[in-house]
């Protein structure tokens, strides 16, 4: 099959609209709010503080708690199912490893860093929206850091190697691949790479290639929001 142009109109490397703000929360040390169309993800950080009870803490560093979970009105396809789910609970764990490598969590022993993931809108590309809300959220924190996490799905519709695919795409009756990606651009590695499919090692890698392009924009967008937070913050503070 064919798929000659995409659902939305999008060129095959465009991602949908993005927005990206920092500090939307206020009594969270740290937050952000991430979009992807109309996937909209918010995350908020509380930490580093004491991790209760003791017998879990470590001293030689602090841990990282991640919490994902998709508000029952959310879904663009069916309802969600209020509470934790299997699902929530691995992408949970996902973004939680994703997030790891950029966290100097020896500097916090016997702490504990929790970061709260809510999504009251979603149309596809959740989870790598919520992993670049949380690492902006992290950096809001203060936390000591080595980069930022930038995410975004890439994947196979038909023939064709597209980026940030959305719900039409994800449930297209024809040939789908969807590859969540999450790419550190300092460090130039990935923290996370699934893929809901079949593809040849070609397509594969044709994907990447796409998907780390993609990251690099997200990553401009993420720092321009943090650069923001702070450039508004010392204005109002001079006046």
């Amino acid at each position: 099959m064919v798929y000659a142009r995409r659902l939305d109109g999008r060129k095959f490397d465009e991602m949908r609209q993005i927005e990206a703000k920092v500090g939307i929360i206020k009594r969270a040390d740290g937050s952000a709010m991430f979009r992807f169309g109309n996937t909209i993800a918010y995350a908020a950080v509380y930490g580093p503080r004491n991790l209760y009870p003791k017998f879990l803490q470590d001293p030689s560093k602090g841990i990282l708690r991640c919490h994902y979970n998709m508000m029952p009105f959310s879904s663009a396809g069916e309802r969600v199912r209020p509470g934790g789910s299997r699902r929530s609970k691995e992408i949970s764990m996902v973004t939680k490893n994703a997030l790891l490598p950029i966290v100097n969590l020896e500097e916090y022993p016997n702490s504990v860093v929790d970061v709260f993931i809510e999504l009251p809108q979603t149309e596809a590309g959740s989870r790598c929206a919520g992993i670049c809300a949380a690492s902006m959220a992290l950096a809001d924190a203060g936390l000591i850091m080595k980069d930022l996490v930038a995410a975004v799905s890439v994947g196979r519709v038909d023939d064709r190697v597209v980026v940030d695919l959305d719900y039409s795409e994800e449930s297209y009756s024809g040939i789908v691949a969807d590859i969540p990606i999450a790419y550190l651009p300092t460090l130039d590695k990935l923290t996370l790479l699934q893929m809901d499919g079949i593809v040849p090692k070609e397509t594969l890698m044709e994907a990447l290639k796409l998907g780390l392009k993609a990251c690099m924009k997200i990553n401009e967008l993420q720092k321009k929001a943090l650069k923001q937070k702070y450039i508004t913050e010392g204005v109002e503070d001079a006046q």
